[in-house]
């Protein structure tokens, strides 16, 4: 081999990364989906994806060994169905690293999989960037786990952050240095799948909504999201706008006790329950609607947060206006006033009042959902923060 040839090769091989993850389909949710559409914008011939299994049996084990024969780069599955920084899979993690050549590692959440971080240094890494989300937050607040966040934070180069909530409270647990050395990096939202004309007409019809207003909330079903509120809000909805819906599309543990909160209110004929949807059908669930909302809300102390509410910005690109609540980083994926408004997440009254506003005027949802669309083009697009992140490896 010549020299140059192999200087190419020698200098191909150091930028190689290795991805360590628990977060990856076919595991479901808006984690998965955020490392997912990070990892197809790098160069596929330069990453490795050490993820865990998404669940065990044969159903899974297809539905897993299916999704990584798709995929464009390299992607190695652990046995167990959590990956810990246990000794096995520290060992692993590093024999991946030496076996591909991988000079970079990305945490793709920072706790606890970030505590890997000195052996992987040793091993050879150059750069390690950890990826903080909304539970890391929760580890700032505990005595124990603040001492785990802070390790991980002098073991990596970088830890990234969603919006300015999470930020604050994650760096008071990092030492000055390791908190200076924290950088953006939010989900983004693919401009081109979220848009108005998405088909939403087609789900309108398909569930008999044609000609009524429609509230929409796309998540999945779990107190924190706030479908109560929304079912609560509704009676002070229909008194000025009876033929108003409310569209709650996801899946989750919380359905039944929202179905009998529903009866309960009196409001089941006003409400409609889609379950999970399969992921194409997701932007045109969105456009069904005439305005998005999910007043979330903080649980547990502030260990239940949302770190950021990419689903709010999806809402936007769909050209809705939102309602989002003021749980954590939910705030920063709103413009309150341009794009939408932020309510009091256990509030149905001030949820209901928003919501009334913009179903009874047609130009401030058009403006809103203008301005929406306009500020994800200009900030929140897939291809520009995965730029973002290519600079950090």
């Amino acid at each position: 081999m010549g020299r140059g040839k192999e200087c190419s090769v020698l200098s191909a091989a150091m930028h190689k990364t290795l991805i360590v993850t628990n977060d990856f389909p076919p595991r479901p949710g808006g984690i998965q989906a955020f490392l997912h559409n990070m990892a197809l914008r790098l160069d596929p011939g330069q990453l490795v994806v050490y993820a865990s299994t998404w669940k065990r049996g044969r159903e899974g084990a297809e539905a897993t060994a299916a999704f990584d024969a798709e995929q464009p780069f390299t992607v190695v599955r652990d046995r167990t169905t959590m990956l810990l920084p246990t000794p096995r899979v520290t060992r692993r993690a590093v024999e991946l690293l030496r076996e591909h050549g991988c000079a970079s590692v990305w945490f793709g959440a920072a706790a606890p999989l970030g505590l890997m971080a000195p052996a992987l240094r040793k091993a050879g890494a150059r750069r390690i960037v950890a990826t903080t989300h909304g539970h890391e937050a929760g580890w700032a607040q505990l005595p124990a786990s603040r001492q785990l966040l802070r390790r991980i934070g002098e073991g990596t180069d970088t830890i990234t952050y969603l919006g300015e909530y999470t930020r604050s409270r994650i760096a008071s647990a990092l030492t000055p240095q390791a908190a200076g050395r924290m950088v953006q990096l939010p989900p983004g939202v693919d401009e081109k799948t979220f848009h108005p004309g998405s088909g939403g007409d087609e789900i309108r019809d398909r569930l008999g909504l044609s000609d009524r207003p429609v509230v929409v909330c796309v998540s999945r079903l779990v107190p924190r999201k706030g479908q109560d509120t929304l079912i609560l809000a509704l009676p002070a909805i229909l008194a000025k706008v009876p033929d108003a819906v409310l569209l709650i599309v996801g899946g989750g543990p919380y359905e039944k006790d929202l179905r009998r909160l529903a009866a309960e209110t009196g409001v089941s004929d006003s409400v409609r329950f889609t379950g999970a949807v399969p992921w194409s059908e997701l932007p045109a669930h969105y456009g069904a609607g005439d305005v998005f909302a999910m007043p979330c809300r903080t649980r547990r102390g502030g260990l239940d947060v949302e770190g950021l509410g990419i689903v709010y910005l999806e809402a936007s690109a769909t050209g809705l206006p939102v309602v989002a609540g003021d749980s954590g980083g939910a705030p920063d994926a709103v413009l309150d006033g341009e794009t939408g408004w932020v309510v009091r997440g256990n509030a149905p009254e001030d949820t209901a009042e928003r919501i009334v506003a913009l179903l009874d005027d047609p130009r401030l949802r058009q403006r809103m959902g203008e301005r929406g669309r306009a500020w994800v083009e200009e900030k929140w697009r897939w291809d520009l923060l995965a730029e973002r992140l290519r600079e950090l490896l």
